[in-house]
Order: structure tokens, then sequence, then C-alpha cells
């Protein structure tokens, strides 16, 4: 019998932790579910990444005023994808922040990108129907936008590609904590299926230069010593080189996707087999991988049609 596709059937509540991690910092995560990152300023709040929904987003929020009753105005996306945006609209933010690239691909591929991660994972869309339509940002940046809320100064960096052509994290200079978005994971798998292998190991060296105090990854806890964010940063690096290193090769020598999805999940399941949505991603990850290694330099546009086909033909590959 074929496996259920992706994690339609991972349906256990998650327990949600809102810690502090700089008297301006604070980090929403969820036992591997997609994190979101809030920093109070002098006169405002900033919120980065929104959660999937406006119903999800209200926990968000209740969160925040459980801490301050200062206007949010400010919301930053790391990145397009629809687990991280759709909740925008709850927050009633002044500016939506996004980089050029990250809204060109809201433009090229918002709406596929939306539908396709819905299928693939419905329990991180609770209330879908409360989102009004895609999240489109007002201030759109290159490469660095500082803010100032009061005299709290917040830099908004696209430090190159990786997880996707836009990735941007937040960095607050004066507490030396870092929002990564999903350039980096804590204890879960990273998500290529939108990356650019070859350039993501450059990026998180940016990151590692930062010499970030603090972490809130993509995924993960959130990590508040030295030591541990660079462990973070390198056990990402590491995954990625790892799996990249291996789909390049069986695709050099000949191998076909289906047999490189093989090779690659005994190489790695032993390894990262016990971080979480390891069995979502993999086959996302090693056929974008594959992609990347031939002829696509670019992501192809995920739909849910294309996501039915690619994870029942790999899926058959470790049965």
């Amino acid at each position: 019998m074929a496996k259920e596709f992706a994690s339609r059937g991972d349906l256990s509540e998650k327990q949600v932790t809102f810690s502090q991690l700089a008297p301006e910092a604070y980090a929403y995560t969820a036992e591997g579910d997609p994190n979101t990152g809030i920093v109070v300023g002098d006169d405002c709040v900033l919120v980065v990444d929104t959660q999937a929904t406006p119903a999800m987003a209200a926990d968000v929020i209740r969160r925040i005023r459980s801490v301050t009753d200062k206007p949010i105005r400010h919301i930053v996306l790391s990145h397009y994808h629809a687990v991280r945006v759709l909740g925008a609209s709850a927050y009633s933010a002044t500016n939506i922040i996004a980089s050029r690239p990250t809204y060109e691909l809201i433009v090229e591929r918002g709406q596929q990108d939306f539908e396709s991660e819905l299928g693939r994972f419905p329990r991180l869309f609770a209330g879908v129907d409360s989102v009004p339509g895609l999240t489109w940002p007002n201030v759109v940046f290159d490469d660095k936008l500082t803010l100032y809320l009061g005299e709290l100064e917040v830099q908004i960096l696209h430090l190159g590609r990786g997880h996707t052509k836009g990735d941007t994290v937040v960095w607050l200079p004066k507490s030396r904590v870092l929002f990564s978005g999903d350039l980096v994971e804590y204890g879960a798998t990273p998500y290529t299926g939108d990356a650019y292998h070859e350039a993501w190991p450059g990026t998180l060296d940016r990151l590692l230069a930062l010499d970030p105090q603090s972490l809130v990854p993509g995924r993960g806890d959130a990590l508040t010593k030295p030591d541990a964010c660079r462990k973070a940063i390198e056990g990402t690096r590491a995954f990625l080189a790892e799996m990249f290193a291996s789909v390049k090769a069986g695709r050099a020598r000949g191998a076909s996707l289906a047999e490189c999805y093989k090779a690659t999940y005994a190489k790695l399941a032993p390894k990262y087999g016990d971080w979480v949505i390891f069995e979502h991603c993999l086959p996302f990850d090693v056929t974008r991988c594959y992609d990347e290694a031939g002829d696509h330099p670019d992501p192809r546009i995920w739909t849910a049609q294309r996501d039915d086909e690619m994870w029942h033909a790999l899926q058959r590959e470790v049965d």
C-alpha cells in the first residue's frame, strides 16, 4: 500500500512556547512547526513571519499582548512560502516588508505555492478559510533595510540565496539576536524544494559572520547561546552538503532521480532521520537537488499535481 502523501497524516497538536531572548526579542515556537519572531521596540512591534492563516496568527497576537500593548506596525516576510506569510492580515500592520526576489516569487508562483503547501500539510493551515488571499508586501528592498523602532535598530538583510532566492533575516545588533527564517533549522529537516544548494553555504557563512548570541530558526527551539547558534547553522550546512553531494554524484553517474533518492535516503536517514519532517521533506529536497545538478539552475514551480506525481513515484523506492 502506498504511503499517505507527505504529511497529511500528521494531525497531532504541538505545544507552543513563547520565550524571551532579550529585553526586546521573543520567539513563538511549536515543536518543529514554523516559528514566528517578535521584536518589541520603544514605540511599536515588528513580527517576523506570520503563521499560515489569520486564525493561527491570533494566538501569536495573544502572546504578544501578554507582554506589550504597543501597536504591531511592521511584518517582515523571511520568504514567500504560504506557511510563513498568509496570516499577515490578522496583524493590521502598516508595513509588510519583503526582499525584491521574494516579491517576484509571490508574483510568479504565490498562488501555486499556496495550493501546493495546503495539500501537502493541511494541519499547518488551521482556519484556512480565514485567509483573504495572497499576502502582498508594500515595502520592498534589495539588500538591506534598517528600521528604528524608537531608539532600537533593526536590520533587515537579504544576504544571498539559500532556502529560496529571496531569503531575508532580521538582525538586532544591540542584543545580537538573529531571526533566520528557514535558512537555518534546528532539529528539523531543511525543506529545499525551492532552494539554491550551491549558494546556500555561502549565505550561511555570512550568518556565521554576524556571530549571533541568540537565534530563532525557521523550525525548532529558539537558541540562547552562541555555541548553540553556531551548531545550528553548521548542522544545517552539513545536511545540505551531504545531500547535494550524494545527488550530484549520482546524477553524474547517470543515475535516475528514483535511484538518487533511494541512495540519498539510505545515506542520510541514520544521521538525520529523527529530525522533524525528514520523511516529508526529503523527496522534495532530492528532486530539487537533481534538477539543480542538471538542467534547472532555478527551481521549477511546484503544483499540487507535480507534488502528487513526485511523492508517489519516490516513496515506492524506500518501501
